[in-house]
C-alpha cells in the first residue's frame, strides 16, 4: 500500500498566484502531477489550506496542521494523513515527473525511511518517498524550531538516488522541473507543445 500526496499548500510567492490552479496547457498545474502520481498509491491527497478550491481534484484533501509554517510542517501533514505505511511526496508544480523514477525509489531501498533523489547536488525532499517513521523525528524538529527539510535526516535512516541512477530513467532530470514563476510556465508550455518529457 502507498500514500501519494500531493503539498499544495505553499504561497506561490514567486508565481504571484496560485500555481497548483495556475494553467498549463489549457489544465490546472497539479492536474498534471495527480495524472501521472496518482496510479501508483492506493490512497491519494493533497495538502492545502484551501480545500475548496481543490474539490474539482476527487481526491482526499488535507488542509496544513500549521499554516504557513513551511514545507516541512507540510511533509508533517501528509504523514500524519496517510494511509499507508509509506508516502511519495511531491510538489504540485512538477508536471513532468517521470514514472518510471518514481518507481525506481520506491523499489530502490525498502528498508529506508527516506529515499530521496540528489540532482545538480541538491536534495529534492518534496520528489521523495517516505516512512510514518519519520512523523516523530519530523515532529521533533519543528519543536525544536528546527524547519529545513533535513532537519530530522540524522535521526532517520536515509537513501539518496544519485545523479547516475537516475539519469538512466531521465537524462535531462525533467522530472525535478518546477514552474514557479511565469518564465518557466512558459518553458513547461513550450516543452508540452514539442510533445512534452516521456512519461
Amino acid at each position: 500500500m502507498l500514500t501519494v500526496a500531493i503539498q499544495a499548500g505553499g504561497t506561490s510567492q514567486r508565481m504571484g498566484r496560485d500555481k497548483a490552479r495556475i494553467l498549463l496547457a489549457g489544465r490546472p498545474l497539479i492536474t498534471h502531477v495527480l495524472e501521472r502520481a496518482a496510479p501508483l498509491g492506493t490512497d491519494v491527497l493533497v495538502t492545502t489550506n484551501s480545500p475548496d478550491a481543490f474539490e474539482f481534484l476527487g481526491v482526499r484533501l488535507v488542509p496544513d496542521d500549521h499554516p504557513g509554517a513551511g514545507a516541512l510542517a507540510g511533509l508533517q501533514t501528509a504523514l500524519r494523513a496517510a494511509l499507508a505505511e509509506r508516502v511519495l511526496v511531491l510538489a504540485c508544480d512538477l508536471p513532468f515527473v517521470c514514472v518510471p523514477l518514481l518507481e525506481h525509489l520506491l523499489q530502490v531501498a525498502p528498508e529506508a525511511d527516506a529515499v530521496l533523489p540528489r540532482w545538480h547536488g541538491e536534495l529534492e525532499p518534496l520528489h521523495a518517498v517516505y516512512r510514518r517513521t519519520c512523523l516523530g523525528p519530523i515532529e521533533q524538529a519543528l519543536a525544536e524550531g528546527r524547519q529545513r527539510m533535513i532537519s530530522f535526516h540524522a535521526s532517520v535512516r536515509v537513501h539518496v538516488v544519485d545523479e547516475k541512477e537516475i539519469a538512466a530513467f531521465d537524462p535531462q532530470g525533467l522530472t525535478f522541473f518546477n514552474v514557479n514563476s511565469p518564465e518557466e510556465l512558459q518553458t513547461a508550455e513550450r516543452l508540452l507543445a514539442a510533445g512534452g518529457p516521456p512519461a
